[in-house]
């Protein structure tokens, strides 16, 4: 397959490298040495170089003043942000301004996707229900009294959602399919608890008790949920791919110096032969997260395949979820007693590895999902 980028989505790598080139992986407190949240917001000065750069308003169309691209290059800007695991809402952010921007009524869009472009108004989205485990949408019931609706429910480890303005709820009404309301932070009737992730990041437990939402704010096209549901899995396994890229890179520089009877490590066959496994994951993480990214896209614009988009999702998942651990624990492995020095940066990424491994779900239960797609879908 012909995976290569148009010169539209070739710029908007360069500008993301130019972005991060700064940046420091360890640039707040070790989450190995903090007993809570490393940081009680994310990198706001990052955050406005993005929007300087014209990266938030990357996905939007033109006549919300943004560049008019699609999945593929927010995946490429967000596998280079992983690179330096930069602490923005990059993922949510963009994923819902997509939401709003495909589905959302024109009061919506006007209110929220301006300020999203400009980065002065912030989006994060609720996609694990109750435990991480449950559909998101069962989490939260939502029922109609006059012109607005009613929402109740929890929703547990919201990404970055003391620090946005708007956040995007799931929720179920009883009839049909899930719908998607965008909740202020600061409505009434909504309580946020502080969570910690394993990369010492400040989550959210969202309780919401009878919020309010106006009709105009709430999404019920049939599949909306669902492919915001995709583009945020889809978008994680881009943050797995880039945080394996830098984690394989930081080995090979350290094993290329490390010597070791004369001889630097990475001459031994022991050595090459677990960095070539490594590699080969990355690959197979790169081609399924394209294919999957490719296939959202292709399905907006009415293209189909012979499995739902939610087949590549699921495939790219597997990788990503099962891949990265690997990576990040060769990694460790290959730096011997110096990967676990809090003063070197590889624990860090092994924290939001595992992080990202646990917001993808395990493997098994992707095959299973896969499994479940082939049988009702006879392939020629």
């Amino acid at each position: 397959m012909d995976f290569t980028f148009t010169e539209e989505q070739q710029a908007a790598v360069e500008a993301a490298k130019a972005v991060f080139a700064d940046v420091a992986p360890d640039g707040v407190p070790s989450p190995a040495l903090t007993p809570g949240a490393v940081a009680e917001d994310f990198d706001r000065q990052l955050w406005a170089k993005l929007a300087a750069s014209d990266l938030l308003s990357l996905v939007l169309a033109e006549e919300h003043g943004g560049g008019g691209l699609d999945a593929i290059a927010l995946c490429l800007v967000l596998r280079e942000a992983a690179k330096v695991l930069a602490r923005v809402p990059l993922l949510e952010h963009c994923a819902t301004a997509m939401a709003v921007q495909a589905h959302g009524s024109p009061e919506l869009a006007a209110a929220l996707l301006p300020g999203a472009g400009r980065g002065t108004l912030v989006l994060t989205a609720a996609a694990h229900g109750r435990s991480g485990h449950d559909p998101a949408e069962l989490s939260v019931n939502a029922r109609r009294e006059g012109t607005r609706w009613i929402l109740d429910g929890v929703q547990t480890a919201v990404p970055w959602a003391h620090g946005a303005d708007w956040i995007a709820v799931p929720a179920h009404s009883g009839e049909g399919e899930a719908v998607l309301a965008l909740v202020p932070r600061t409505a009434e009737g909504l309580t946020l608890a502080d969570q910690v992730s394993t990369s010492g990041e400040r989550l959210a437990e969202l309780t919401l008790d009878g919020v309010r939402v106006p009709a105009s704010h709430l999404i019920d096209t049939p599949g909306a949920w669902e492919r915001l549901r995709q583009l945020l899995a889809t978008g994680t396994c881009a943050l797995a791919l880039g945080l394996g890229t830098g984690v394989l890179a930081m080995t090979s520089q350290y094993t290329g110096k490390r010597e070791q009877f004369g001889f630097p490590v990475a001459t031994f066959q022991a050595v090459a032969v677990q960095a070539a496994d490594r590699y080969i994951d990355l690959r197979a993480m790169e081609v399924t997260l394209w294919q999957a990214a490719w296939r959202l896209d292709a399905a907006t614009g009415g293209a189909g395949g012979p499995l739902p988009s939610a087949g590549d999702v699921a495939v790219a998942k597997i990788w990503a979820s099962e891949g990265v651990r690997r990576v990040v624990q060769t990694a460790q492995h290959l730096h011997g007693g110096f990967g676990a020095d809090t003063d070197y940066p590889l624990h860090r990424y092994h924290a939001w590895a595992k992080q990202l491994e646990l917001q993808l779900g395990p493997a098994a239960a992707h095959e299973e999902a896969l499994g479940d797609l082939l049988a009702a879908h006879a392939l020629a």
